[in-house]
């Protein structure tokens, strides 16, 4: 089929879950938020549970052909990860400075980093339970977790980020050998600073790919539109994950307004393309959708494109995001009855 439509990753956790205006009056946690949380401990993990499901339910609804847990049991897309691990002291924080340039608690690195077991598996095996369509998976990537923590412990940056890769990876296997479809893999801080990212970012990402059988997709955007409101037209790193063992590519266009020629340095990578501006709550129409889908196709196969939202759409109102689900998903049919492709 032509043009299969997915979340990024987050979907809009519901106001009973979790105190909304906390979360968007703050930068996104780098350690554990347990404040944030409107349910008590001896009940959250069964509420994030049925939230999970109504997650689920709306991407169904609408249409999506590939389909995420929502990411509804997370603080951020990355510290359920990141704060799982050996070698880091999430009780006594470090600081390290956003892709804003604000610093931000995260987990200060004491130790070599090791996964102790498996973080994200039991979610997948949920999602895979509970819906019969392709499911993806996300994961925050090494080179982003590096960035992402105060290093107290390795010689450099670059010896953290390896460490990181190598617990990933492990997660990563799991997550194929519990049902995954797709493995995506966010590494947001690649495009914020690209400089390290070509010293040593895209030899972790590969080494968390290493010997992995399965789909996987990398994430690079500029931050979530509810934080970054400014976006450049253009990436600063993105042609260089040509050198990347992952089938797909997923990047934002629609608020960017993003020059679509960069895609042709990604021959053979399908793009995760995203299609749905997250700045803006109004809904786009299905017919704005099919146009900045139309924009892509001079620089890559209408075979290799996959269509989504520019990011996660975790700061949405949940009507807005349900809204744009919808509208994305009529774009890309009216796409594929214009190329002639399966509805």
């Amino acid at each position: 089929m032509l043009f299969p439509t997915t979340l990024v990753g987050s979907y809009p956790q519901p106001e009973w879950l979790i105190d909304r205006k906390k979360l968007a009056a703050r930068f996104p946690p780098r350690v554990r938020a347990k404040e944030l949380w409107r349910i008590p401990e001896p009940l959250l993990a069964e509420a994030q549970q049925d939230a999970t499901l109504l997650a689920i339910r709306a991407q169904e609804e609408a249409g999506l052909d590939i389909v995420t847990d929502g990411e509804i049991r997370r603080e951020s897309y990355s510290n359920r990860f990141a704060t799982a691990l050996d070698g880091v002291d999430i009780d006594n924080p470090g600081t390290a400075l956003d892709r804003s340039g604000h610093p931000n608690p995260v987990p200060r690195i004491v130790g070599k980093i090791r996964r102790k077991h498996p973080v994200e598996v039991e979610d997948l095996r949920f999602l895979r339970a509970h819906t019969a369509k392709k499911i993806k998976m996300t994961v925050p990537g090494p080179f982003t977790m590096s960035q992402q923590a105060q290093n107290d412990y390795y010689k450099s940056e670059e010896e953290a980020a390896m460490d990181y890769a190598v617990a990933l990876n492990e997660e990563i296997r799991d997550l194929f050998a519990a049902g995954a479809d797709i493995v995506q893999i966010d590494e947001p801080y690649m495009q914020a600073r690209p400089e390290k990212a070509r010293q040593y970012g895209l030899r972790a990402l590969n080494r968390a790919l290493e010997a992995v059988e399965g789909t996987t997709a990398v994430h690079i955007c500029f931050g979530y539109a509810a934080v970054i409101h400014v976006r450049p037209s253009g990436y600063s790193f993105l042609g260089e994950l040509a050198g990347c063992s992952c089938q797909q590519v997923s990047i934002e266009t629609a608020q960017s307004n993003l020059d679509f020629s960069v895609l042709k340095a990604l021959p053979g990578k399908k793009i995760v393309l995203g299609v749905i501006d997250l700045n803006d709550l109004t809904v786009e129409t299905p017919d704005k959708v099919a146009s900045r889908i139309r924009r892509a196709l001079p620089y890559v196969r209408a075979e290799d494109v996959i269509v989504a939202p520019d990011c996660g759409m975790k700061y949405l109102p949940r009507e807005a995001a349900f809204g744009k689900l919808k509208a994305m998903v009529e774009g890309a049919r009216i796409m594929r009855a214009e190329l002639g492709g399966a509805r």
